[in-house]
């Protein structure tokens, strides 16, 4: 299997099966109900490790959450509630969301916060190996002490300005791996360098290592972490010496009127509200049409379409079964191995009317539900038996009113020959 892989910029071949396939994927920052694109990196991910459990790899799958932050702190505030009460609420939060996509869950979920330990013994690290530097109760990263800053991104020291400005730091590219508490700030932790709270970035390259690490297979994440987040864990491993992530996976972001989704710019779709308007096998289906490093439309057009598609799906399975053309299994194979490529995989599923062969496809995706039948209520079957029984004798008024009676109770009859079939609406 060949999966693209930022740094290099070309498709890189993983190890043979079993591997082992350790993935990291940066998760959420818990502060309100996330929004739909947050979706994206964790089905993606949990996707990946159900192929490659498919064809023998033994996968790990970290996913983190971030719980400690900026942004923690200022929903707390206005809310007028303590941050890890607030915290704590989004991470149940998000748990009950994705849990509610179906497909499982990581095998690891650390916490930023419950990683304190680690994350401070790796600062003390940069600071012994002259990468880092302490400054009244902060700790920065001196982005110049590495000579391979920007190797992921691109980025060029020479054109860099500030990623957040401070009279303590000796260059104003420098980030910081430890913050003091600041005003208002209601949380902090025991260092060396008096109370405060890890950066974002140090959060990760500990929370990877401490599950994975030094060197591990993949990492993934939004396209808008490359830089500065992913270059800076980059930086931060890799100035001790550590290989870190061989590949980097980066997801296209999920994009409503042209513009990224983000809480921060108000363009808001909640995942919650996605799940219960069209339904957790919409919304995967959706994802399954755009490939996994492009970015991909979001509307209401496009989620029509996606439900279409499902039910398309779901037709196949009310007909007979018909025995798929020899390779067809292996042109399906032959999409996801090169690249992962879910758009042409979809394309290839869509051909089959193949139950068997169908349903084992959809397992992959955690879309086998699309193959069970619905039982209609007592009741219903009941209506549509006197329907058939009105058709029959020829009073097509009352069919008709049985029919609007049927519909309401949320079926669609469909006549065959001589009976009938009844289909949930969808």
């Amino acid at each position: 299997m060949r999966l693209y892989d930022t740094r290099t910029r070309s498709l890189v071949e993983l190890p043979p099966a079993p591997g082992p396939i350790r993935m990291y994927v940066c998760g959420s920052t818990v502060y309100q109900r996330v929004h739909v694109g947050n979706s994206r990196p964790f089905v993606l991910a949990m996707w990946l490790r159900s192929w490659l459990r498919t064809n023998g790899y033994a996968v790990t799958l970290v996913h983190n959450i971030t719980d400690v932050d900026d942004k923690v702190y200022a929903e707390a505030s206005r809310q007028g509630i303590p941050s890890r009460e607030l915290s704590a609420r989004a991470t149940e939060w998000f748990f009950e969301d994705t849990n509610d996509l179906g497909l499982g869950r990581p095998d690891v979920e650390p916490r930023a916060t419950e990683t304190i330990a680690e994350i401070v013994g790796f600062i003390e690290e940069l600071i012994a190996s002259g990468h880092a530097y302490a400054a009244n109760g902060d700790v920065y990263f001196s982005v110049g002490s590495y000579d391979g800053y920007g190797r992921l991104s691109g980025a060029r020291l020479e054109d860099m300005v500030s990623q957040e400005s401070s009279d303590l730091k000796r260059d104003q590219r420098d980030f910081a791996l430890w913050k003091s508490q600041k005003s208002g700030e209601d949380a902090a932790w025991d260092s060396p360098w008096g109370p405060g709270r890890p950066g974002w970035h140090i959060e990760c390259s500990a929370m990877a290592e401490k599950f994975l690490g030094p060197e591990f297979e993949i990492h993934g994440g939004g396209a808008d972490l490359r830089f500065p987040h992913h270059e800076n864990e980059l930086a931060q491993s890799g100035s001790l010496g550590h290989s870190f992530a061989r590949v980097w996976m980066h997801n296209g972001m999920l994009e409503l009127d042209e513009e990224k989704m983000s809480k921060s710019v108000g363009n808001v779709v909640t995942l919650r509200e996605v799940l219960d308007t069209w339904g957790r096998e919409t919304l995967l289906v959706f994802h399954l049409t755009g490939h996994w490093s492009k970015p991909l439309d979001f509307s209401d057009e496009v989620l029509e379409a996606a439900a279409a598609r499902a039910e398309r799906f779901r037709e196949v399975f009310r007909g007979p079964s018909e025995a798929a053309p020899e390779g067809s299994w292996e042109r399906f194979a032959a999409a996801l191995d090169e690249d992962f490529n879910t758009p042409a995989a979809l394309a290839v599923m869509h051909e089959w009317r193949d139950h068997e062969l169908l349903r084992r496809a959809l397992v992959v995706f955690g879309l086998e539900s699309l193959a069970e039948s619905d039982e209609a209520p007592e009741e219903v079957v009941a209506l549509a038996v006197q329907r058939l029984v009105m058709r029959a004798s020829g009073d097509f008024s009352e069919a008709d009113r049985l029919r609007s009676a049927i519909e309401a109770s949320g079926w669609d009859v469909r006549d065959e020959a001589d009976t009938f079939r009844l289909v949930r609406r969808r």
